[in-house]
């Protein structure tokens, strides 16, 4: 459901309203409408978002480095300072990573060469000879150069051949053999340099990882802080200066259970206000109001975005659909118990910031214990199979049935009635909602859909079920196509030429046949996504028990060792696997099929009411 939403709006004089404006954001229940984006460029406000996204970022890398233990925030330090300190470390952290690659680089240049000391240069030099270094392909040396230049080979490797060449002093010559570069310092040099190096890496992320014990708890803060500075500019640019700029005018929105409150604070304050009622379709700010289930799956709805001035919640018909579309992909009542336990878990130690999320793991758990039940499996094994009573056997949905002649998978065909119903409710949403926003003259035509398509569905269902005579049906079946073909081709626009609805009729239906039918065999994939989980499963069953047949007397113990690894590997990444598919593709019914045939657009503007960030 969506909160009825009250709009405001408010005079304050000029003097008095950034004191106003403190009042309104203790309240911490108006959202305030943005009137004066242009206004964001102000030194005053681009300095907040500077340091903002320096705060930010440093916050990020700090991370990296804390632990769960964390401190608590001491508001008397000095984040500035902080920051500066941190930021100093974490240069130098990167100027040490930089001075580790070069001196590794000399490392591996002067490792060919071997350690030798550089002051044999000079003594060369003295004696009236030059030292030169070479490299070549072991092919492209010559043996000639042995008499010609005193060269000697130092070392060959990865195809190259390495060599010196001690001429005289000054004498001009040519050779057919790349001039090698050497490092400054010998080889014992850098690597006592990169011993240092490394000391100091150690040293530095230490000194970043107190930091971040420390630090982190205050930084975040003042990030809060600062938000709270930026926001509170924001509507302080947002105000509209009229009556000679002597008055200040404010709108914004508030939940009409929290009307009350507002008022009480702005009749304290002296300010003028008027209120009204949101009107129908008009694009106010949406905040969701749903009961304990529900809004564990509010999240998926602002995935694909908010409600809009002419969107009904689809929160509440979201909820079962996905959690029954995500067991069913799942398939496997072992793995809901799974998710249940890893919910619990993880409630505990993830504390109240994630216990949403873990209690959404936990319902989705359950349901993929209920519905894995009923399509027979556990653990990858096959409950129909197995030696559990007759009677629990019977509430499983496995094997055949024949439909027209023909035989067909029961889960295959549960998919798609699933995806029948889902698309039909779709269909009854979007015409309930144009009705309800633009009138019933206007939705003719969107009923006459709804009529040809549910109606068909309601009638061949009753016909399958033996409720009633084929005779009649097809009756049944020439009344609601005659019907709705009256209101799709005729009157799917009352003030247009009935020719040009005849047109716009034929059109909607080629969309229509074309892309409803593709929607339903999109329900089919739940069937195969369940129905690969489990034959997953199943395999890993099969290659643990091979593990074990094939191992006798004393080596038994190795092959139930092996039995468990494979058990532990297999499913755990089956889980995982199963997890992923089990979340994206009811995500995708959800946002494409259902959201497509319900008309949901999600353009609407979520509900952020101005106050503290604490």
């Amino acid at each position: 459901m969506i909160s009825k939403m009250n709009k405001l709006t408010m005079l304050v004089y000029h003097k008095e309203y950034e004191d106003f404006l403190v009042k309104l954001r203790d309240a911490g229940v108006v959202h305030i409408t943005e009137k004066n984006s242009g206004a964001l460029d102000t030194p005053e406000l681009q300095s907040l978002f500077a340091q903002r996204s320096r705060c930010e970022k440093l916050i990020k890398k700090l991370e990296t480095f804390a632990t769960e233990n964390e401190t608590v925030a001491d508001s008397s330090k000095n984040a500035e300072l902080m920051m500066e300190k941190c930021e100093e470390l974490l240069k130098n952290q990167e100027q040490l990573q930089q001075d580790k690659l070069n001196v590794e680089k000399d490392v591996a240049t002067m490792s060919i060469w071997g350690n030798f000391d550089k002051a044999i240069f000079s003594k060369l030099a003295d004696a009236g000879y030059e030292l030169r270094f070479y490299q070549v392909s072991e092919n492209g040396f010559s043996p000639e150069w042995y008499e010609l230049y005193n060269a000697i080979i130092i070392n060959k490797a990865a195809a190259k051949c390495y060599f010196v060449t001690v001429t005289p002093k000054g004498e001009d010559f040519e050779i057919e053999a790349e001039r090698a570069r050497l490092a400054k310092r010998s080889l014992s040099e850098l690597k006592v340099e990169a011993s240092n190096i490394a000391v100091n890496i150690i040293a530095v992320a230490d000194q970043l990882k107190s930091c971040a014990e420390e630090y982190l708890p205050i930084l975040r803060a003042y990030l809060r802080e600062l938000q709270g500075k930026i926001e509170f500019s924001k509507v302080v640019l947002d105000g509209e200066k009229v009556s000679g700029d002597k008055l200040i005018l404010l709108e914004g929105w508030v939940p009409e259970e929290n009307l009350t409150q507002v008022v009480e604070v702005i009749n304290a304050s002296g300010a003028f206000y008027d209120t009204r009622a949101a009107k129908r379709g008009e694009d106010a700010p949406v905040k969701l109001k749903n009961n304990a289930f529900t809004r564990m799956y509010e999240v998926l709805t602002r995935m694909y975005g908010m409600p809009g001035g002419k969107d009904f919640d689809p929160t509440p018909i979201v909820a079962p659909f996905f959690s029954l579309f995500f067991a069913f992909c799942m398939g496997d009542a072992g793995y809901g118990l799974i998710l249940i336990l890893l919910g619990f878990i993880l409630k505990k130690k993830l504390g109240k910031d994630m216990a949403g999320m873990m209690n959404l793991v936990i319902t989705l758990g359950i349901f993929t214990t209920f519905i894995g039940a009923i399509l027979g499996t556990f653990f990858g094994i096959s409950l129909i199979n197995s030696d559990i009573p007759q009677k629990l056997k019977d509430f499983i949905i496995a094997g055949n049935v024949e439909i027209l002649g023909s035989t067909y998978d029961k889960q295959m065909i549960l998919a798609l009635a699933i995806g029948v119903i889902h698309i039909s409710l779709a269909m009854t949403v979007k015409a309930i909602n144009s009705t309800f926003f633009y009138g019933f003259k206007e939705s003719l035509s969107t009923w006459g859909w709804w009529l040809v398509v549910v109606g068909s569905v309601v009638v061949g269902t009753l016909t399958f079920l033996s409720l009633i005579p084929a005779e009649i049906s097809k009756w049944m079946f020439i009344g609601v196509g005659s019907i709705g073909a009256i209101a799709i081709y005729l009157l799917n626009n009352l003030r247009r030429n009935v020719f040009i609805n005849i047109g716009a009729g034929l059109w909607d239906t080629y969309n229509m046949a074309s892309g409803l039918l593709g929607d339903i065999l999109s329900y089919i994939r739940l069937f195969a996504l369940g129905l690969a989980g489990g034959m997953l499963g199943q395999t890993f069953n099969s290659l643990a028990m091979m593990v074990v047949d094939g191992t006798e007397g004393i080596w038994s113990v190795f092959g139930w060792i092996g039995f468990g690894l494979i058990i532990l590997f297999g499913h755990t990444l089956n889980i995982a696997m199963s997890c992923l598919s089990a979340f994206v593709h009811p995500l995708r019914l959800t946002f494409v099929e259902y959201f497509k045939n319900a008309g949901y657009e999600g353009k609407g503007e979520e509900y952020k009411p101005f106050k503290n960030n604490k």
